[in-house]
């Protein structure tokens, strides 16, 4: 099982590799994740560490939750989430995770939420074709038919307008290029789902 941890997309830029070519890079900043829970087996049915991420003030956060922070002795985060693990006695409450678990070189799968587009045609959402555009045509941008013939229902998950983007989508296989400690940033080959600023979990890849 991968440790997974949240990062915030920065934006896109272009990377120089080792033979001098340009390829197109994500920069993400990692800000640390704290251990808040450890997950047993024998205790909870799996085997998981609950991490925090995030600051905030505690003022803001419901009194159930800021009791569980002040129970395992850690500041109140933003956000809380769950990485499955082999081993949770491999880490302990309070300890810090970040940008210096991952490694150049290696593959990880980074999940996100994609740009909203709002309501879009099927030209914009499933890159349908446009009608003739000759002779005054009037159903240039239309869908056209929604069922066959004689059928008299619409088939279930027939391409129609509707809702486009704000989807989870996971990237997998995006290869490290670099890490920065000293100021949190882990810059990956390719592109990310999500505007900038968006949270991002970032998970090793276990192929």
């Amino acid at each position: 099982m991968a440790l997974t941890l949240l990062g915030r997309k920065v934006g896109m830029t272009q990377w120089f590799d080792g033979e001098g070519k340009a390829v197109p890079a994500t920069v993400v900043q990692v800000e640390p994740s704290v251990v808040v829970q450890l997950k047993r087996r024998e205790s909870d049915g799996y085997t998981a560490i609950q991490l925090g991420w995030g600051g905030v003030k505690g003022g803001k956060l419901p009194k159930p939750l800021r009791g569980h922070f002040q129970k395992a002795g850690v500041a109140p985060r933003r956000k809380l989430y769950e990485a499955r693990v082999d081993d949770p006695d491999a880490f302990q409450v309070g300890q810090e995770l970040g940008v210096e678990q991952f490694s150049e070189g290696e593959l990880v799968d980074v999940t996100g939420i994609s740009k909203g587009r709002g309501f879009a045609g099927t030209i914009k959402r499933w890159g349908f074709s446009y009608r003739p555009k000759s002779h005054g045509h009037k159903l240039i941008r239309r869908p056209g038919t929604a069922g066959p013939m004689g059928l008299r229902k619409v088939i279930k998950g027939k391409k129609m307008p509707g809702h486009f983007g704000a989807e989870t989508v996971t990237i997998r296989n995006l290869q490290v290029l670099k890490v920065d400690e000293a100021r949190g940033l882990l810059v990956l080959r390719g592109s990310v789902p999500g505007p900038r600023k968006g949270i991002l979990k970032i998970r090793k890849h276990d192929a």
